[in-house]
C-alpha cells in the first residue's frame, strides 16, 4: 500500500546512478530528488522522494513548492539516495515565495537531465555538500555501485559520493578528498583532479 505524503520543498536535485568499474565510470539519469520537510504517513518529518523527468518537467518544482503525492518505499538502499520513490497523485498544492534570493546556492527550476549531463561533474566535498550546497540545483549526491571484477560479477561494493555541476566560479565550493576506487586484486584507482578539469574544460568560470 502506498504511503500519502505531503510537505515543502527544501531541495530539488538531479537522481543520478553512478556506475565505477576501477578507472571507467558511467552514469544513469534517473530522475529527480525532492527533499520536503512535512508529513508522510502519520510521521512529521523531512524525506527524500524520487521522481522521475516528466514529472518534473509537467510541475516545475523548486525550493519553496508544497507538493503532496503517494509513494512506496524503495526496494534497495544501496541504489538509491532517496527513501521513496514510485510516486502516484503528485500534485503542486502551494508555490515558493522567490523575492529576494540571490546565489549561491542557486535554487531556481531544475534543468533537464541533458543539461546536466552536458555540463559535467566535479567532485564535491560531503561536508560542503551538507553544509552549503544541500538546496543548490547543481548539488547532487550519487549512489555508487562498483564493479570490483569483471571476471566476478558479484563481487560489488557500494557507497554514496557527491558531486557540482555549478558554476566554477562557486564561492562554497571545496573539492574535497580525491576517490579511489578499489579493483581486482587488491588493486586502486585514484581519480585525479585532470578528470574533474577534463569534465568541464568546455565550460567558463560562471557558467
Amino acid at each position: 500500500m502506498k504511503i500519502v505524503f505531503r510537505g515543502v520543498l527544501k531541495s530539488v536535485q538531479p537522481r543520478i546512478r553512478l556506475i565505477r568499474s576501477f578507472d571507467e565510470a558511467s552514469h544513469n539519469y534517473l530522475g529527480y530528488a525532492l527533499l520536503f520537510a512535512g508529513v508522510i504517513g502519520e510521521e512529521q518529518m523531512s524525506f527524500s522522494v524520487g521522481i522521475g523527468k516528466a514529472a518534473q518537467a509537467k510541475h516545475l518544482f523548486r525550493v519553496g513548492d508544497e507538493a503532496s503525492g503517494e509513494c512506496l518505499p524503495v526496494a534497495d538502499k544501496r541504489l538509491e539516495t532517496v527513501a521513496f520513490y514510485k510516486v502516484s497523485k503528485l500534485k503542486k498544492v502551494g508555490s515558493a515565495d522567490i523575492a529576494g534570493k540571490k546565489p549561491p546556492p542557486w535554487e531556481d527550476i531544475a534543468p533537464g537531465l541533458e543539461t546536466y549531463r552536458n555540463r559535467g561533474r566535479r567532485r564535491l566535498s560531503a561536508r560542503t555538500y551538507d553544509s552549503k550546497c544541500l538546496s543548490c540545483i547543481w548539488g547532487c549526491r550519487m549512489p555508487v555501485e562498483i564493479i570490483v571484477d569483471h571476471w566476478n560479477p558479484g563481487q560489488r561494493e557500494y557507497r554514496f559520493e557527491t558531486f557540482c555541476y555549478g558554476p566554477l566560479s562557486c564561492k562554497f565550493y571545496k573539492a574535497g578528498p580525491t576517490r579511489k576506487v578499489p579493483g581486482r586484486k587488491g588493486m586502486v584507482y585514484e581519480e585525479e583532479d585532470w578528470v574533474d578539469e577534463e569534465a568541464t574544460s568546455h565550460r567558463e568560470g560562471e557558467e
